[in-house]
């Protein structure tokens, strides 16, 4: 009855194969290593109510209107300081889930093709795709000539169809779904070639924070702050139920997402930024970003042992120096996506790795999460996912 009353663009909508798991299954019943959430052990609960309660004490009925489309200034000038950036270049979001969809509104018009990683984050490709934008991706190399090179011939390629590069999607710390990062050489000849060929970069940051060893790489934004829109998210260093992001970018790139802002929801919403602006400015943040990056270490180096101790021989996996994530490969023949109702049905999910390339290839890995659950569960789960894994192979 409705089919034909839909728009051509919803065509193009792609269902989250983690949202669906969610749908289907109460992730508490199951081990679950699906979906990104964090701990809700980070979640500053008494701190969270004191701020709030400060706010309103600070800011009375204010805290509850309508507020600015930029962000209210005081969680601006509060991101422009963390970041050291003029404030004139720092729009707050709605989550930085709305940071690369109106990005893409913005930049993008139908055929146009946008670069990105393979494999690259689920949610960004949704957004690419309801804009019907001609996605590439291109694998990791190890060798930065071999890296490169794949990068040439594909804007090569590219050009030669008469086609239109808008920007390079990349997620250049800690990587979801892969937990990789790139090095600072990878950055500066990424961003020399979006300079060159005339693109953008769109850089998302939302895990940066969360470095657990190694040194801090710069972003790609402070090597080239006029090619590349820096995209940044509380979700993961404070609470994902805020919905708060921010942009930082070129003033005349953020006064087009402005606009764009204006007809989506008018402003993020005021007193979680006033919030957030807060927490920043009291060191609360930094401090209970420690106890986070402690926990979340902890996890990561109990799931990285639990898998190289009961994994069957031949199963590979990513080793993240911060971040949610980590990925497997399986050995070729293996097809996640076709063994998934099977884990399920046994009690444990993941996300089938094709679900993040571009192309539907990467048909034998798969991503793994170890933020969401006790040191307990993740014991459980690998342990049950390993013998079902054994159960397949034999």
């Amino acid at each position: 009855m409705y089919d034909n009353k839909s728009s051509e663009d919803v065509g193009s909508f792609f269902r989250s194969p983690v949202r669906e798991i969610f749908k289907r299954v109460d992730l508490n019943a199951i081990y679950s290593f699906a979906g990104g959430y964090p701990s809700a052990d980070t979640f500053p609960l008494e701190e969270i109510r004191q701020t709030m309660s400060d706010v309103i004490g600070k800011y009375g009925g204010q805290a509850f209107q309508y507020g600015a489309t930029q962000g209210v200034m005081q969680l601006r000038q509060a991101v422009a300081e963390r970041y050291s950036v003029p404030v004139e270049r720092v729009q707050i979001t709605s989550s930085s889930q709305q940071g690369i969809d109106v990005c893409t509104r913005v930049l993008v018009d139908p055929g146009d093709v946008i670069l990105t990683s393979s494999p690259s984050y689920l949610g960004a490709l949704q957004s690419f795709r309801s804009y019907r934008a001609d996605i590439r991706g291109i694998a990791h190399r190890e060798r930065i000539e071999d890296y490169r090179r794949a990068y040439e011939e594909t804007i090569a390629s590219v050009k030669a169809e008469g086609r239109k590069i808008k920007f390079l999607y990349m997620i250049p710390d800690f990587q979801n779904p892969s937990g990789e990062s790139l090095t600072l050489e990878e950055r500066e000849m990424l961003t020399e070639l979006a300079r060159t060929h005339g693109f953008l970069i769109v850089e998302d940051s939302p895990y940066r924070e969360l470095r657990y060893e190694g040194e801090d790489v710069p972003t790609m934004y402070s090597i080239d702050p006029d090619v590349v829109i820096h995209l940044g998210s509380f979700s993961k260093i404070f609470a994902p139920g805020f919905r708060l992001g921010w942009a930082i970018a070129h003033p005349d790139i953020l006064d087009k997402i402005y606009v764009c802002k204006q007809s989506l929801d008018l402003c993020p919403p005021v007193f979680d930024q006033y919030v957030a602006a807060e927490f920043l400015k009291s060191g609360r943040l930094d401090a209970n970003l420690k106890k986070s990056i402690e926990l979340y270490k902890g996890k990561r180096d109990l799931l990285l042992s639990l898998l190289e101790q009961y994994m069957p021989e031949g199963v590979r996996w990513t080793h993240p120096e911060g971040g949610l994530f980590l990925f497997l490969t399986m050995p070729e023949g293996f097809d996640a996506v076709r063994f998934y109702d099977t884990a399920l049905d046994a009690g444990v999910a993941y996300v089938a790795g094709e679900f993040f390339h571009p192309d539907g290839s990467g048909k034998n890995t798969m991503r793994m999460n170890f933020s969401f659950m006790t040191h307990q569960r993740i014991t459980e789960g690998v342990k049950l996912l390993a013998e079902i894994l054994r159960k397949q192979q034999n």
